[in-house]
């Protein structure tokens, strides 16, 4: 049986993969530099903007921010106010701007691109059938490997880290925004389409309205999966905390790499309780 095998003729796939992207390199390379160049302004511009803010300003406005949105409760404003604080103290400010600069793009694309994808998911049976094994592929292969096309399109940078943020970070949204949607009872469904409401009314007035809760559920996985990223995306350029994990680990500097770290926990923790907040107010 080996020996049958072995006389297979192999199939060239890493030439047709290094194909294609050669022709999209070449065919979409004006739209890849356009991108790149006015994206890479845009986020710099975004980025100078939050480390002009005073550091102290910045940490009192997010601690009253997690105050009210968990019901004027203590737990999390304490945490976010020391956490903030460690960072401060510890001289990663900048960095931690750059890396919640990164977060909240990567994100905010996610969802923008993730929701509406999940609605024609819930709406039309083959979509899904088409985009499922998609999702499946975008969340199975390795992080490492969307480096590849982002780099090849992009270049190093701020921009395809966003790029390699967003394929890793967008499954759960679409996901979610799905299931969401068809979860909706099927009685209320059948009873705005008694009363005449339009396809646009029963979506905006309806379903989304009742999904909110588990399309919220995931952009929050979405907004995790893309700080996740941070320290990959770093390998290839992207300004933040990952980078200062990175240089630790190649020059074996524990303590450097665990301040780093613990940083990003922080940042983590805060941006995870405050959407998961947000979330329990939208019920």
């Amino acid at each position: 049986m080996d020996s049958i095998l072995d006389k297979m003729n192999k199939i060239p796939l890493a030439e047709w993969v290094d194909d294609a992207m050669s022709w999209l390199t070449t065919t979409f390379r004006t739209s890849f530099t356009f991108i790149k160049d006015n994206g890479k302004a845009v986020m710099e511009q975004t980025a100078d903007w939050l480390k002009d803010v005073p550091a102290i300003v910045f940490i009192i406005a997010l601690v009253l921010l997690a105050f009210f949105i968990t019901g004027k409760k203590f737990g999390l404003s304490i945490f976010t106010l020391l956490g903030l604080l460690l960072v401060y103290n510890q001289g990663l400010w900048p960095q931690l701007m750059d890396t919640f600069n990164l977060v909240i793009y990567a994100s905010l694309l996610s969802v923008i691109i993730g929701v509406p994808t999940g609605i024609l998911m819930a709406k039309s049976d083959t979509a899904e059938k088409i985009i499922k094994p998609i999702l499946d592929f975008m969340q199975t292969m390795p992080a490492f490997v969307y480096l590849i096309p982002a780099v090849a399109f992009f270049g190093i940078g701020l921009v395809p880290g966003v790029f390699a943020s967003i394929i890793f970070a967008l499954p759960p949204t679409v996901r979610m925004t799905n299931l969401g949607i068809r979860q909706v009872p099927k009685e209320l469904v059948e009873a705005t389409d008694s009363f005449g409401s339009t396809a646009s009314q029963k979506l905006f007035k309806v379903e989304l309205p009742l999904a909110k809760s588990t399309i919220m559920a995931g952009i929050n996985q979405t907004v995790m999966l893309a700080l996740s990223m941070v320290v990959i995306a770093s390998m290839i350029g992207a300004d933040g905390l990952g980078r200062n994990v990175v240089s630790a680990l190649q020059r074996s500097q524990a303590g450097a790499g665990f301040v780093a770290g613990i940083s990003l926990v922080i940042l983590a923790i805060i941006l995870d309780r405050l959407t998961q907040s947000l979330n329990k107010q939208k019920k």
